[in-house]
């Protein structure tokens, strides 16, 4: 019998995840051994320790990462220039939205239940609602999914791929279901979530089999040559990557595979549905731009018309539909839709224009949306949180600061010059401009035009609308929801004002290695 050998390991590259989910573990510990009462405060300083650490982490890791050390783990995984931007922007949009996810699973009463296993409606679960402190098992499994997107991004094989993919999503559904609050809608989105993300997996792992069989491996590097030099039938190839795709055009929420967003950001807490919305966006694009730009560059006349049919309408279905809606949740998810279309249209620029151009995008993106579902989880009164847009009526002249803010941030999504929205479509219509995808273009400034009347139709009830009964007031923020608003704002701004910085951090990282 052959000697083993195990892979060749570079546990500098590996160290960001490594933190990370090793955190994620003493966080189980934590809430198996440490007594309820003290278990909240320990459990957030674990999480915040370890988001800290990873990001010093790949800090340290940033001027070492060359082409001949960042694949590691016998070849499984790449963690290249272009990955660790995006393992830091995971972990930094990350810790903001844990801001939010500790200041509310502190509260007695708060969006997260306490024990999610009492039955809806019983008499248990309305005197859990009222008293009992939120689900300790939140920060964990929070960190369980992030250290998942962090080797998503970094994965330099499918099977590995797809075992991050399970790895995130998974603490996902579960998070979803954790609403104490509408604890039915909650757990239909959640069970919605799951059964959806379970055939966009079978998807997945069919694709990866197919490609198997066309390359003889799973390997970025085999499919790259394969693609090349295989005498395999080529139908292999292309329905291969057919399947992959929808796996991963799923997790992006891009049409027609978004049926799943508006029901989930609903249902699910408000701090969860944050950290979905900016952290699973860069997971998701960071692995379909890994696919695509190292795996099937060879192939991108194949794939370019199909890409760029979905981008197109994703744009159109997100912003129509976002029209029409009467819930300030289920209006970021159509925005949310909307602008994995716009990131698609970056995808579809040319190579080192168009991966810059996505994670300027996905960061600029990120932060403006933790910073608006942090002012919707502000404006509630005693049954929750008012998300019904006909609530929001005059809540400019009740709470003119918060109104302010969120104004600004509405604006940003609509693309208005000297925010962080307009800096990124610019960004990303420029790459497909140099890609040849001007149609795509014209599409991406209907669609914003169309998009942009929901957001000003929520300018004008705050500002020009009377105060009604049932106009809540805005809560005064905690801490940590404060830090998380300020952060969310300054960087929407910041990156609209002066953004060479985070340009040219992003053209720099914007490399990929096999």
């Amino acid at each position: 019998m052959d000697n083993l050998t195990l892979p060749h390991l570079n546990y500098a590259a590996l160290a960001p995840m490594l933190i990370l989910f090793g955190a994620a573990c003493v966080g189980i510990l934590v809430d198996a051994f440490v007594p309820r009462k003290g278990r909240y405060g320990v459990q957030l300083v674990v999480a915040l320790a370890g988001l800290v650490g990873a990001f010093i982490a790949i800090i340290a890791r940033i001027g070492k990462v060359t082409a001949d050390n960042a694949v590691t783990a016998g070849g499984a995984v790449a963690v290249d220039k272009a990955a660790l931007f995006l393992q830091g922007a995971i972990v930094v949009l990350g810790a903001v939205a844990l801001l939010l996810i500790g200041e509310r699973a502190l509260e007695r009463g708060g969006p997260f239940v306490a024990q999610a296993a009492i039955t809806v409606g019983s008499e248990a679960d309305q005197q859990q609602a009222k008293t009992g402190s939120g689900a300790t098992e939140t920060f964990p499994l929070a960190l369980f999914s992030l250290s998942g997107m962090m080797l998503f991004v970094a994965s330099n094989d499918l099977l590995t791929m797809f075992i991050a993919l399970e790895v995130f999503s998974l603490p996902l559904y579960l998070l979803c279901a954790l609403a104490r609050r509408r604890r039915l809608i909650s757990q239909e989105a959640a069970l919605k979530y799951f059964l959806l993300g379970a055939y966009a997996s079978a998807f997945f792992l069919f694709g990866l089999a197919l490609l198997y069989g066309f390359s003889g491996g799973v390997g970025f590097a085999q499919i790259h040559t394969a693609a090349q030099d295989s005498k395999n039938p080529v139908v292999l190839l292309y329905a291969g990557l057919a399947l992959l795709s929808i796996g991963l055009l799923f997790k992006a929420a891009a049409a027609p595979f978004h049926v799943w967003t508006p029901d989930v950001y609903q249902g699910a807490p408000t701090p969860i549905t944050a950290l979905m919305a900016a952290c699973t966006k860069v997971a998701a694009f960071g692995g379909l731009l890994r696919v695509l730009y190292v795996g099937f560059d060879r192939v991108e006349w194949q794939y370019a018309p199909i890409i760029s049919a979905v981008a197109a309408l994703t744009m159109i279905v997100g912003a129509i539909l976002a029209v029409t809606q009467t819930d300030i949740k289920r209006l970021l998810a159509y925005s949310a839709i909307a602008n994995a279309g716009y990131l698609l249209v970056g995808v579809m620029g040319s190579s080192k224009d168009g991966l810059s151009s996505v994670m300027f995008y996905l960061v600029a993106y990120g932060f403006t949306v933790i910073a608006a579902f942090a002012v919707v989880t502000l404006v509630r009164d005693a049954d929750g949180e008012a998300t019904h847009l006909s609530r929001w009526a005059g809540l400019g002249r009740r709470s003119p600061f918060y109104a302010t803010v969120f104004t600004v941030i509405l604006l940003s999504f609509a693309g208005i010059p000297l925010t962080s929205g307009f800096t990124a479509k610019f960004a990303v219509f420029s790459a497909a401009g140099g890609g040849d995808q001007s149609w795509l273009i014209i599409v991406g400034v209907v669609s914003s035009m169309i998009l942009a009347f929901p957001y000003l139709r929520v300018v004008v009830m705050m500002w020009l609308s009377e105060p009604g009964e049932s106009t809540p007031s805005v809560s005064i923020p905690g801490a940590l929801t404060a830090a998380a608003l300020v952060i969310g704002v300054v960087i929407t701004i910041a990156a609209g004002v002066v953004p060479q910085p985070l340009i040219e951090l992003t053209t720099n990282a914007a490399s990929f290695v096999r």
